[in-house]
């Protein structure tokens, strides 16, 4: 099958699905075309069956803002005729949702009818697309794609909740590729970051206020008081800054480490003992679960998705949003017993084989096979 796949090029949590997605779909023998502004960051090579199209933003003193969705929907109109898509799936609603509707539009005027498919992944529900300014225009997109998929239980309730639509909303998670994860990193690459006698804390994500990198610093700034250990924190983001501010403050900078954006986190992850995310809101927890495959546990908030994901008792602990207190005592409880937190560890690998991509990519050949056959039904609809 030939699919256009549409989303962010970035780290973030919904350009990582669609690039993996993508790059796993076309070593099961489908044509793959990435349309978006830059090579996504998980796209390292290019092949007979993955292929880039950028899209080319002109400047023009007219726009205040440069029109992203209208260049947008024009290069899918090109890159859909000239290799003759038959499937068009967009990751994240806003602005792709829409801009997709709009290249079915210009499509069936020339009388092609190409099935879209969105996945919804969090905040472009939650958040952005239920801001009064977007919200009318993303029910609109929902609706009028031919296939909704959504990453978690949560992320479902939560847009029927918040919007009126029409469609059903088919849930597909996240997902992770356990061929990748096996590495035979060396202790003296472990000593890079830590002490042998210092355990490793690691939190990664887009520093933004949802995050709530504060309450990572503040439960860390508690713990190392009691229990040797590194905290390592991956990501850039508006928050860092302040972050970086409030450990000077606190005077850790030499048990605290900013890495930035960085392709290398499984190397870190492999060597951590505890994944921190104490998010506001979390669609799915991806990041959790790539700390999983790498077998660490995790210590997190049981907001949004994150249950369905980090499992009580089991592969971690789950802290209501905010409560600093339990997840340290949660932390201290794990690091001060080696037997249980080795469990937890073997457990968080476990339940993450659970979420393996092989078992997840059917799914999606099922939907895409669906709206295929439905797209002369709906063509003129």
């Amino acid at each position: 099958m030939k699919l256009a796949i549409v989303c962010y090029p970035t780290f973030g949590g919904s350009g990582v699905v669609a690039t993996e997605l993508g790059i796993a779909l076309a070593q099961r023998g489908h044509e793959i075309h990435f349309v978006t502004y830059k090579q996504p960051v998980r796209l390292e090579l290019l092949s007979n069956n993955i292929h880039f199209h950028e899209v080319f933003v002109p400047e023009y003193p007219l726009f205040h803002y440069q029109p992203y969705e209208l260049a947008l929907s024009s290069k899918l109109v090109d890159t859909i005729k000239m290799y003759d898509i038959e499937v068009l799936h967009v990751h994240y609603a806003i602005p792709h949702a829409y801009a997709g509707y709009m290249t079915k539009k210009m499509l069936k005027e020339e009388g092609i009818y190409i099935p879209m498919i969105t996945t919804l992944h969090g905040t472009d529900i939650t958040l952005v697309g239920n801001h009064p300014f977007y919200r009318t225009a993303v029910n609109f997109s929902i609706n009028k794609s031919d296939m909704v998929t959504a990453v978690s239980e949560s992320l479902k309730n939560d847009t029927l909740e918040l919007f009126d639509i029409t469609k059903e909303v088919h849930v597909i998670p996240n997902f992770v590729d356990k061929r990748k994860y096996g590495h035979n990193y060396t202790d003296c690459q472990r000593s890079l970051l830590a002490n042998d006698d210092e355990k490793i804390i690691t939190h990664v994500s887009n520093f933004r206020k949802v995050k709530r990198i504060p309450d990572v610093i503040e439960a860390f700034y508690r713990i190392q008081q009691e229990v040797p250990a590194k905290l390592i924190m991956i990501g850039e983001g508006p928050e860092k800054e302040h972050a970086e501010f409030t450990v000077e403050k606190l005077g850790i900078t030499d048990r605290v480490v900013f890495l930035g954006n960085s392709n290398e986190i499984d190397r870190i992850l492999c060597f951590s003992d505890i994944f921190m995310l104490p998010s506001e809101k979390e669609s799915f927890g991806l990041s959790a679960l790539e700390a999983m495959i790498n077998k660490v546990a995790v210590i997190s908030s049981n907001t949004g998705g994150i249950p369905e994901v980090n499992r009580q008792g089991v592969t971690g602990f789950l802290s209501d949003v905010g409560d600093v207190d339990d997840m340290v005592k949660n932390t201290l409880t794990l690091l001060r017993d080696e037997e249980m937190l080795e469990t937890f560890k073997t457990q968080a690998y476990e339940v993450a084989c659970e979420f393996d991509i092989l078992k997840i990519l059917p799914m999606y050949e099922d939907i895409y096979r669906l709206a295929y056959k439905w797209r002369y039904k709906n063509a003129f609809d």
